[in-house]
């Protein structure tokens, strides 16, 4: 049994098991808590609070901004974390500075201050995305060959992100700009805790010129190790879907009767936590590819199940669809993080390849499907009742079904192969 186990953590680029530092593991269990209840505190209900002030037609753009700044936050995570600054110090003045924004963004969510409050939004994201690569190259440094342990610590991240759902729909907050202000107070908080975080180092330095780090060159060398391409290509689309649901799910959940939207929405972080803690044995019993394609199916599902849905008898079709997203996102994104671990480590490039993926999937993907979502939402009317909003989830609901069925027939897993 103990050499199968070891086998299975050599086919997926896990090491055989060795004893951890439970402190460490609660240490990094608590960064990531506090990182995804700062985003979780805001993110859920901002289409639902932007809808209800007047500015629904600033949402599609409001929701671009995440992606924009993932895209100019990867390259200066590239430049500044994976060379020059240690990545808690990083932590330290991104979520103090992000924190005082955060506090001046409510005044700002108004129909006269519309423009203003998204083009501070943007400030405020370009700060905190490089902070989820961060917290991810932390952790995965911290525990170095004991990669299986970063799905439990993750799993945090998801109780954060449910804690503050419940938080603001408890406290009747999730149409009330009041938001970012729950999230400015954590935020500050996870400011301070970074000072405490283990001292991981930045990525060797190695002998190339500024340019080809701020382009996280090597990094980028990684995708021509084929595999590894198809799956940013793959995971670049399926955050376009993606995009979609984090915009405008709110909103269609308020238009279905639910009144405790953020509660509500809470299930699917629940759902993550589930799959989250069983993770590290499916990843060793199955490997990469199954994880990848049963959540890019489960995407599909999900818009099909908001496709049917109403505030009626179909109800259940939306708390099944929102119930989903465990499947949703630990199988696709937390197995991604993983996999891209497996793939940087022999080239000593964890901290640019972290901020490549999110690039590719907070940025690149999520940018398109922010702006395709907008286009779609504007065909629909002013206050859109459950019916108008049946036929624009057929659209990522086809799309996801798509994309599994070319990373099936193109993807084939080489993790351990080393890219020229």
């Amino acid at each position: 049994m103990e050499g199968m186990a070891m086998a299975m953590a050599q086919d997926t680029g896990i090491a055989a098991e060795r004893p951890t530092d439970g402190w460490l593991t609660g240490r990094l269990s608590a960064l990531m808590f506090m990182q995804f209840f700062v985003w979780g505190a805001w993110n859920v209900t901002l289409g639902l609070v932007m809808q209800t002030v007047g500015i629904g037609s600033l949402i599609g753009n409001a929701f671009s901004v995440g992606p924009i700044a993932s895209i100019v936050g990867s390259f200066l995570l590239g430049m500044a974390a994976a060379r020059y600054v240690a990545p808690r110090m990083l932590m330290v003045i991104l979520h103090l500075v992000g924190g005082a924004i955060l506090f001046a963004l409510p005044a700002l969510v108004t129909p006269e201050h519309g423009a203003t409050f998204v083009w501070l939004l943007l400030g405020y994201m370009i700060l905190y995305m490089p902070t989820v690569g961060l917290a991810n190259t932390i952790a995965l440094k911290s525990f170095g060959e004991r990669t299986d342990n970063f799905p439990f610590v993750r799993a945090f991240g998801t109780l954060g992100w449910i804690a503050a759902g419940l938080i603001i729909g408890w406290a009747g907050l999730s149409a009330s700009p009041a938001i970012f202000q729950v999230a400015a107070v954590v935020s500050v908080a996870l400011g301070l805790y970074s000072f405490t975080l283990p001292n991981v180092a930045a990525d060797a330095p190695r002998d190339e010129s500024v340019l080809r780090q701020v382009l996280c060159v090597e990094a980028f060398g990684l995708m021509r190790q084929r595999s590894f391409l198809v799956f940013i290509v793959c995971a670049t689309l399926i955050s376009i879907p993606l995009a979609m649901y984090y915009a405008y799910a709110s909103p269609y959940v308020g238009a279905a009767g639910i009144e405790n939207v953020g509660g509500t929405l809470a299930i699917g972080q629940m759902s993550e936590l589930v799959f989250m803690f069983s993770m590290p044995w499916l990843y060793r019993r199955f490997g990469v590819k199954p994880l990848l394609l049963v959540g890019m199916i489960a995407w599909a599902l999900r818009y099909a199940l908001f496709a049917i849905g109403d505030g009626g008898g179909g109800l259940w079709a939306v708390y099944l669809g929102v119930a989903l997203h465990g499947v949703c996102y630990d199988f696709f994104f937390v197995a991604g993080a993983i996999y891209t671990g497996t793939i940087a480590t022999p080239r000593g490039v964890n901290a640019q390849a972290q901020g490549m993926l999110t690039l590719f999937t907070y940025g690149v993907g999520m940018l398109l499907g922010s702006q395709i979502g907008a286009a779609l939402y504007a065909q629909l009317p002013a206050n859109p009742t459950i019916a108008d909003w049946h036929a624009m989830w057929w659209y990522p609901a086809i799309a996801a079904a798509c994309i599994a069925l070319l990373f099936q027939f193109t993807f084939k897993n080489e993790s351990r192969e080393v890219a020229a």
